[in-house]
């Protein structure tokens, strides 16, 4: 999801298999918007150590987005630097979380990250001309719409995941290890994984791609954090990073990576990542009627809106390529 320059060609380096596992790992980074193999390598091994279907899901989806961008014939420096793969890695994992382990979900998850790759380019192809890209919209739009139609189809739904106790209305109490387990779990429910420490090794790896990425994403957990109790939001859900995980991913889109390290833009990227806290919440609601999943669309809306903003405001400045 990173801005780069494209580079064209198809060198025989690119068409080796070392070539094609390299871009999906780092596709798997580039759910968090960084190239950096040795990110993916983290982030995927807080995968699996999340559980072997949840990292097998993920591996399964990079490893076939990547494929089929190869396949399509989808520019060669946009493969290698795994910005072809990162929401076919969100895909897996949210299906085998939603439809559970059974062959149809294999073959769903086959179909729905070859569609992540087509969405890619037709919504790459749309907002470019805005200066905006897809970042996990492609994820969100084939997970949402094959999760909610599910049920319909008697060789797909195989029963619900038992549901989530509703939280105590009104509870804002908050503890120290409510705290420190929002501040992982944020980072890992990027990738839809309620864990902390699969959060902490996530974080190592964010880590790897420098002090401004892991910087930017634990203050977007911070402010996650804070804005979700200053807004009376469940402890229980502030303490999994249900508030919090959109934040994350502002803070790092806009205070690390899309935007120029300036005192304005660093400030300007704290104040997205609490608009996206609050902004789950209502598109929680939204969907909530029709059991909708909220994913990662307060990121991308809270992202495109201000980024959109950003050449009509002066002090503001977009990173350069």
């Amino acid at each position: 999801m990173t801005r780069a320059a494209e580079t064209g060609g198809r060198g025989p380096l690119e068409r080796e298999p070392l070539a094609y596992l390299t871009a999906s790992l780092r596709g798997v980074g580039q759910v968090d918007l960084q190239p950096q193999l040795l990110t993916g390598a983290f982030i995927l091994a807080g995968l699996w150590a999340a559980g072997w279907k949840v990292g097998l899901f993920a591996t399964l989806g990079t490893l076939i987005s990547t494929a089929a961008a190869y396949a399509f014939g989808v520019d060669r420096g946009s493969v290698a630097l795994g910005l072809q793969g990162y929401s076919g890695c969100l895909t897996g994992i949210a299906l085998i979380g939603s439809l559970g382990n059974h062959p149809a979900t294999y073959v769903l998850t086959v179909v729905g990250c070859v569609l992540c790759t087509v969405l890619t380019a037709a919504l790459t192809t749309l907002l470019k001309p805005y200066g905006l890209t897809a970042l996990t919209a492609p994820f969100c739009i084939v997970s949402g719409v094959m999760v909610l139609g599910a049920p319909s189809f008697d060789r797909i739904w195989h029963g619900a995941p038992a549901p989530v106790a509703e939280p105590t209305s009104g509870d804002t109490g908050i503890t120290f290890s409510d705290l420190w387990h929002a501040f992982f779990g944020n980072v890992s429910q990027v990738f839809l994984v309620d864990s902390w420490y699969v959060g902490l090794i996530m974080l190592v790896g964010l880590a790897c791609a420098g002090v401004r990425v892991v910087l930017a994403a634990a203050l977007g957990s911070v402010a996650g954090i804070v804005s979700a109790w200053a807004l009376g939001a469940p402890t229980a859900q502030i303490s999994s990073g249900i508030y919090g995980y959109n934040a994350v991913l502002v803070g790092i889109a806009l205070g690390a990576v899309l935007l120029a390290n300036t005192p304005w833009n660093a400030g300007y990227a704290l104040f997205g990542a609490a608009l996206s806290t609050g902004l789950t919440a209502a598109i929680t609601s939204f969907f909530k009627p029709f059991d909708g999943h909220t994913f990662t669309w307060p990121f991308i809306l809270t992202t495109w809106g201000l980024l959109a903003a950003v050449p009509q405001l002066p002090r503001l400045r977009a990173a350069t390529a």
